[in-house]
């Protein structure tokens, strides 16, 4: 049985290296036909993950690189897993998986069903796919920005910068961030982020507020906006976070055409930590969170105790700012998950 020829994956320039782990063997139901999903066959899969070993090799490290064995159990999980008709989505499955580890840039899966119910004699069904942390979902990047640290490794840690919103914390922070939007089905737009979210490495979404009407304030004649909070836990800079909030909104086709105008989705970091920045492309608090009420209603429901830096417990501001033209959709949202995923007992849930 052979594999398909991988070739070598590129980023900014420099070929990446590859951790390959072939012949993961595993019984498993997927299949069309019901006798498939009954009696179970053999399938194979094969991962090419695409990582740079420099720092892990410089220092005979295993934490600095991905550990071929997780590989190899994120995969079997899914060949073993829960059925699925087609091949594509089993290897669309072991992608995710693996590109949610932390030094994967790019995965290569082949999954291989030698016993499939064929009217032909053959030899083996492969399905191949390639993602990467783009095509997978994910928008944001592990390491986004420029990167410094080990000579010659352009993904290794990078050294602190004089600019305050570049610097990771030195343990992760909670954060907080808006959703609004008022284009297309936005409740389901809003579950999608939230999963997208979940699944950049370096974001963990914690806890999620009531879901708000919106009456518009300012701008054209437009219809309601929806408008949520939600808590994470990051390890990203402050800078990072942001990018990863801007790729989300590309992602639904946030288009910034006139001010206070309509908009499929926002992403809007309200406060990091008890962190203050102003820079040109980020301050933080968002300097106008402390005024809206479409922002503080949602908050107080999931954070009433946090301080906004410079205002006073969320809570107390909400009530002193008031509820007019904001009104309570849904408190117990989101019910369900934004999409399937084959991690769904991890998905991101409503407030506790």
């Amino acid at each position: 049985m052979t594999t398909p020829t991988i070739s070598p994956y590129v980023k900014d320039g420099i070929e990446l290296d590859q951790i390959i782990v072939q012949g993961i063997r595993m019984t498993g139901y997927h299949g069309v036909y019901e006798p498939e999903k009954q009696t179970g066959q053999l399938f194979l899969a094969d991962v090419v993950a695409h990582v740079s070993t420099r720092g892990a090799a410089s220092k005979d490290d295993l934490a600095r690189t991905v550990n071929y064995s997780d590989i190899a159990d994120a995969a079997a999980d899914v060949l073993g897993g829960d059925p699925s008709d087609l091949l594509e989505t089993v290897a669309e499955h072991i992608a995710r998986a693996i590109l949610e580890m932390d030094g994967v840039h790019c995965v290569d899966v082949v999954v291989h069903k030698p016993q499939a119910p064929l009217h032909v004699e053959f030899r083996d069904v492969m399905v191949k796919i390639r993602r990467d942390l783009k095509s997978g979902g994910l928008w944001a990047d592990k390491r986004i920005g420029s990167s410094a640290g080990l000579p010659g490794d352009p993904f290794a840690p990078r050294v602190q910068s004089d600019d305050p919103a570049d610097n990771p914390p030195l343990q992760p922070v909670v954060a907080y961030i808006a959703l609004g939007g008022n284009i297309g089905d936005v409740d389901r737009t809003f579950r999608e982020a939230l999963w997208e979210l979940h699944k950049i490495p370096g974001i963990l979404v914690q806890r999620v507020s009531s879901l708000f009407r919106t009456r518009p304030v300012g701008g054209p004649e437009q219809d309601d906006f929806l408008n949520a909070v939600i808590e994470i836990q990051t390890s990203l800079a402050p800078r990072e976070l942001l990018a990863a909030c801007q790729g989300v909104e590309v992602l639904h086709g946030r288009e910034r055409l006139e001010a206070n105008g309509p908009r499929t989705l926002d992403v809007d970091i309200l406060a990091y930590g008890f962190s203050t920045i102003a820079a040109d492309d980020l301050v933080i608090p968002h300097p106008r969170a402390a005024e809206r009420a479409f922002v503080l209603q949602p908050w107080a429901t999931v954070a009433p105790d946090y301080s906004i830096p410079g205002a006073g417990r969320v809570a107390d501001v909400a009530a002193a700012v008031g509820a007019e033209g904001v009104e309570l959709l849904e408190a117990n949202w989101p019910r369900q998950q934004a999409a399937p995923a084959p991690d769904a007992a991890e998905a991101p849930g409503a407030q506790e």
